[in-house]
């Protein structure tokens, strides 16, 4: 899917919060953090929009995979940016991810330990779960279940997962590790074929590159979407269901974190109703 250069009327639409240190943006999906070496669009080619009156534009404290959307945080100078740095470095900063996935897990709630190491050295960035690499960690907690699937591509909406066979199970029943889902009324029915779909909250405790994709697809429930460690199409829909939802940052010993939160991408809409999404 092709995507445009953002205008600065668009960059500026998808400020989230601004301080004199830092802004938070709502990162598009599709699109890099930064320039490649084939070029094409990147986010930084455009934060010169984005200096509000300082001398120079805001520049990462840290990255979101292409395919990623959600909150991502830039520092306005020299000084903010190495402060950023170290709290992403020493984990002092909290994010929260929302995932859609295939299948899912059984429990409301769990914790992934499985370390990290390089597939090969062709494949770049491209990750394995390896006993000898990095330690990784995510914590996650169901937030809604679906056993209902979008209609296969030709079939209604043009999106949708493949078609596959799939255990239908019983209606979940009420959790407290899911406050924010919604379940199925007696009135409704459980389709037999196409994978149930999750709706989980994913909170990286480490920060390995593809750390979440990795290990949703290690437990058996891919995030959909996702054409490296899941089923997803290399080209077209269904676009990565990973999204970088809630960030909380410490920024002063004497305040509260600043918290902020970006709203769904539209690309994700469908499949999060159908897991009980609010809208909200």
């Amino acid at each position: 899917m092709d995507i445009n250069q953002p205008s600065d009327e668009e960059m500026l639409a998808r400020v989230l919060h601004r301080d004199g240190l830092m802004l938070v943006i709502d990162k598009p999906a599709g699109i890099p953090v930064h320039k490649g070496p084939k070029g094409g669009p990147n986010l930084e080619a455009s934060f010169d929009a984005l200096r509000f009156g300082l001398p120079r534009p805001p520049v990462l404290a840290h990255r979101l995979d292409k395919e990623t959307s959600g909150c991502l945080v830039l520092g306005r100078h020299r000084k903010a940016t190495a402060s950023l740095g170290l709290l992403f470095k020493h984990g002092k900063i909290s994010k929260t991810y929302w995932a859609v996935v295939e299948g899912g897990p059984e429990a409301d709630e769990g914790v992934i330990e499985l370390p990290l190491g390089r597939l090969n050295a062709e494949r770049g960035w491209w990750q394995k779960p390896d006993p000898e690499g990095q330690p990784a960690v995510t914590k996650w907690r169901v937030l809604g279940r679906s056993f209902f699937s979008p209609p296969p591509c030709g079939e209604g909406s043009g999106v949708g997962v493949p078609a596959k066979t799939a255990r239908v199970d019983p209606p979940p029943q009420p959790s407290p590790a899911r406050g924010e889902g919604a379940h199925l009324s007696s009135g409704e029915k459980v389709h037999a074929t196409g994978p149930r779909l999750t709706w989980l909250a994913m909170e990286p405790i480490t920060g390995r590159t593809h750390q979440l994709r990795v290990h949703a697809a290690s437990q058996g429930w891919p995030i959909v979407g996702d054409n490296i460690y899941g089923n997803g199409p290399r080209f077209g829909e269904p676009r990565l269901h990973l999204h970088a939802r809630e960030i909380s940052i410490p920024l002063s010993k004497n305040k509260p974190p600043v918290q902020v939160v970006a709203p769904a991408p539209a690309h994700m809409h469908e499949r999060l109703r159908l897991c009980g999404w609010n809208g909200e």
